[in-house]
């Protein structure tokens, strides 16, 4: 017979999922996930832990805890624009909820018993990924012999009118009659400064795409419950 965790562990594994697989496919076409996936995760997540106080009970309630800190965190490092869309914002917030303490399926995940809660091992999972970014954007402007930093790692150079019509914000800014790098715009509307490069008769910028973090996130989500925290076993492993 199958263990009732178990069976709980693996609705949580495959809610993700499929919320986060489509929220994916969403994120590329529009750059937007609808805020009923997060309603729906976070419900989900909140029935299967009274099912689970119900049946099992938990074995340390402190880990339940987490799930309002891990929120204020997701919250705070939003309103610092350390996470760039509110959809992913919602999104680790929906998680905290699914999935606050480490699942157990059969022999998964293979790296076990990590301090942290279970919602923070995916978020690392998922920055760990997105990290990768940067150094494909390196090997393309080294192909393209565009090597200025520290442009070269967060994007590449494109034409004003084609960045117009693409999910792209510019990296830099005229700020006191000077051109220079700007991380993030202040306003998600930047035809201005693409305005304002025009006035100048700068035609080519370099900007940043903006990346679905729905698909580190999916892949994240995915490695924590086959492997578990990758940086808290690679840390664990080289001291």
């Amino acid at each position: 017979m199958v263990e009732p965790t178990i069976i709980l562990d693996s609705i949580r594994l495959f809610t993700g999922i499929l919320i986060l697989v489509y929220a994916s496919y969403t994120d590329i076409k529009t750059r937007r996930a609808s805020n009923i996936l997060w309603l729906i995760m976070g419900s989900i997540g909140a029935i299967l832990l009274l099912v689970q106080y119900l049946i099992i009970g938990f074995e340390n309630l402190i880990y339940l805890i987490f799930i309002p800190v891990m929120i204020g965190l997701v919250y705070l490092l939003f309103q610092l624009r350390l996470i760039f869309g509110g959809a992913d914002a919602k999104a680790l917030m929906a998680i905290a909820i699914l999935v606050p303490i480490e699942p157990i399926i059969n022999q998964f995940p293979i790296w076990k018993e990590t301090p942290m809660p279970f919602s923070w091992s995916i978020f690392a999972n998922s920055i760990i990924i997105f990290l990768f970014i940067p150094i494909s954007l390196l090997v393309f402007n080294l192909i393209k012999g565009n090597l200025k930093f520290p442009y070269a790692l967060l994007g590449y150079k494109m034409n004003i009118n084609n960045a117009r019509d693409k999910f792209v914000w510019p990296l830099e800014q005229f700020i006191d009659g000077k051109r220079k790098f700007v991380y993030m715009p202040k306003d998600f509307d930047v035809s201005e400064e693409y305005d304002e490069f025009e006035k100048h008769n700068i035609n080519e910028i370099w900007v940043t795409p903006k990346i679905p973090f729905m698909i580190p996130l999916l892949i994240g989500y995915i490695f924590a419950f086959i492997f578990g925290d990758i940086l808290y076993y690679f840390m664990n492993s080289i001291m």
